[in-house]
Order: structure tokens, then sequence, then C-alpha cells
């Protein structure tokens, strides 16, 4: 990789460096230019910006635009998702994403999410239940990845008996095996199917759960504003999509982060009340995702000095931000004293992440679960054998192989 000092270096395969060592890959382009040309997840060129005063200024700036329909002819790719899917929040800009996110939150409301804490609490113990004998486990497998799903069908009103493979779905679409091609669309497919029975079932038989209220949000209101066939279903994607994506990664990488980091563990230890304003700098430290959703200026656009020609995909790194020693003191030490106030981990703006209450839920409850079952909790395996996904958008580990 070369990087000029105008900033326009130009990283032609960013996925292999940022998945050996995306924090060392991000100082560097931050000291070196406030933005960078690279070639993106979709391998077509894009400019990314990695200094938080830039990122986060960038985050709520109205003129950078989340309709794919912005971007210029030959650029961005990314994913070939149907309609029924791709009517979603994160491709939506004002007055539609204004009045699909106020419909969505008279259905997701913080009493909603806070019926989930004794359930999520009992789902945490049960999967801990299960292990607890063996000594050993693969941490992601047994237990990050299973809770989420167990949530997330929760929320939905999806029966136990009828949950299928999320992280085999979220898995082709975010890290694709690139020796089975089909594999997102062979996803998609069963997305497609899967959510249209669901939504069939539920509008016959409503439950008290987060999909059922969506539907009546959609058949109830007659108005201009009402939810579309499309973005109802493209909503119940996106709820499975990254409230189960991003909470996988966040338990996964937060436990990792204190095995390492032994000093602060015993101070959640000693004092467990702690656990959720330390959920806030692990989120920080190293949280689920690197980049923002990408964005498309409607117009020529400066960012931190430099010009961004509209249509152009910028990328917006959460975590370059995040590590920003401008904004936080020694930001590659994990502190639980830390003031994290200001973190762009979930987003920033009117895009903030809508799950964030549900996915901080969740992570607190998992790691004083997991602290409390097991006080000799320790890695495995040595860090430097490890296996991360082959992502450049998403920080997540494929195993964590721990004894206890």
């Amino acid at each position: 990789m070369a990087i000029e000092a105008s900033g326009t270096s130009f990283l032609s395969d960013p996925t292999s460096e940022i998945v050996a060592d995306p924090y060392g890959l991000y100082a560097r382009l931050r000291e070196a230019g406030p933005v960078h040309r690279i070639a993106g997840p979709d391998g077509r060129p894009a400019s990314i910006v990695t200094r938080y005063d830039d990122v986060r200024q960038a985050l709520a700036d109205p003129r950078l635009s989340l309709d794919k329909r912005r971007a210029r002819p030959g650029g961005y790719q990314g994913f070939a998702l149907p309609p029924a899917l791709d009517a979603n929040l994160l491709n939506m800009d004002p007055p539609d994403h204004t009045r699909i996110r106020r419909l969505v939150t008279q259905a997701f409301t913080a009493g909603r999410i806070e019926r989930l804490r004794e359930p999520v609490r009992r789902t945490a113990d049960e999967l801990l239940d299960d292990i607890a004998p063996d000594g050993r486990a693969d941490l992601v497998a047994a237990y990050a990845a299973p809770l989420p799903i167990a949530v997330i069908c929760e929320l939905l009103g999806v029966p136990p008996q009828d949950r299928p493979d999320f992280r085999g779905w979220t898995d082709a679409l975010v890290a694709p095996d690139p020796t089975r091609p089909g594999m997102a669309k062979e996803a998609i497919g069963s997305m497609l199917g899967f959510f249209g029975r669901l939504i069939a079932h539920k509008r016959a038989e409503p439950g008290d759960d987060l999909l059922s209220a969506l539907i009546a949000v959609r058949d109830e209101n007659d108005g201009d504003d009402r939810l579309s066939e499309d973005e109802l279903m493209s909503l119940a994607f996106l709820i499975l999509f990254a409230g189960y994506e991003n909470t996988v990664q966040l338990i996964g990488n937060a436990t990792l982060a204190l095995l390492r980091h032994p000093g602060q563990l015993a101070k959640l230890r000693a004092d467990p009340a702690r656990i959720p304003s330390a959920v806030e700098e692990l989120v920080r430290y190293d949280g689920p995702a690197l980049l923002a959703i990408r964005r498309f200026p409607v117009e020529d656009l400066l960012i931190g000095g430099v010009t961004v020609p509209a249509g152009e995909t910028v990328l917006l790194s959460l975590a370059a931000a995040d590590r920003d020693p401008l904004r936080f003191p020694a930001p590659d030490r994990l502190d639980l004293d830390r003031d994290t106030a200001g973190h762009l981990a979930l987003g920033h703006g009117i895009h903030y992440c809508l799950g964030a209450p549900l996915a901080r839920l969740e992570t607190e409850i998992a790691l004083g679960a997991l602290l409390e079952r097991f006080p000799r909790l320790a890695l495995d395996v040595p860090y430097s054998e490890l296996r991360w996904r082959p992502s450049a958008r998403a920080r997540g580990l494929l195993t964590l192989p721990v004894r206890y």
C-alpha cells in the first residue's frame, strides 16, 4: 500500500490488511491524510474517512446520501438485494427514512426491549449450563451466536422449532465464502421465503411481538405514511440482519478484549455494576462495525479539506474514528475508567443504530452471566491463532476457544 501525503493514496486490497491488523492500518491512514482512495468491499473505488471529527461530521451531513441511486455510473455495486429486502432504512434518506423510522419507533419501544431482559438472562444461563461440564468451548458457536438468535426470534415471535440458520445467512452476505459464489443468492432466496411465510402467519395469528406490531402499523394505517409491503419485509430483514450480526461480534470481541486485559477484567469481577459503562468502552475499543453504511455525496463535497466528487462511494470508518488519539487519549488501551461520551461505534445523527439499546442489553447480560459463572475463564489458544471473519465491513471472530 502506498500512502501519499496529499491523502489520495490507493489501497488496492484492503480486506486482507484490515483482517490482519485493522487498527494499525487505520492509524497509518489517519496520520497520512484525512481522506484516502481505496478499493471498497465491492472492489470498486471508494473514499475512506478515518479522523474522528471528519467522520462524526460526515455521519450527520445530509449531503451524504444513503440512496444507492445517488452513486455515479460505473461506481458502487454492493449487495444485489430484491426490492422486498432492499426497501430498508440503510438505503433511505428523508423524508422516507423519517417516515419509516417514526413508524418503527411506535412498535420498537423501550418497554418492549426491557421486557426482553428476563428472557435474555434465562437464555444466557441455559447456554452456559450446556457448556459448563465440558471445561472448554468455542464461545462464539456455543454462546455469542446462539444468544442473539434466541433474542431476535423472541423479538419477532419466531417459535424455537422454526428458527432458521440466521448465522449462515448473515455470513453469506457479510463474509461470503469465495469458493461458493452462489451462497449469497441462496441466502437471499431463503430469507425471502422465510419472512414471507412468517409475515403471513403473524397476520393470521398476531402475537405480542415486534413483527405483529409492525404488521399492525402497516395494515391499520391508511394514511400516506403507511408502510408498503416491501418496506415491512425489509424492516423484518434489517432487524434480523443488524440485530443478530452486530451483537454476535460485540459479545465475542468484548469477551476477548477482557481476557487480554486481566486488570480490567478484575475490575468488572470486583464490581459487576460497572458492566453497563464498561460496554461503552468495549464497543469503542473493538466494536462490530469497522465501517458505517456507505454514502454518496449529492454534490462535490469537502471532507477534511479534500474534495470528494458527487456520486463517489464514501466509507466512514467508525473503528478508525474511535481510535483517534485527538479524541480519545491512548486510544489503543482498553480503559474501563475512560470517558467514552461521543464514541461513534453505534453511529451518529439520524442514522444512529435503532437497535443500540437492545445490543447493549444483550451484551451487558451476556458478559455478566459469563463472568459470574466462570471465574477462571481464559483463552484456550494463543491470541495469534485466533481467526477473524474475512470482511472489510465487520469485525468479528470466527471462533473463540476458551477454558474455564
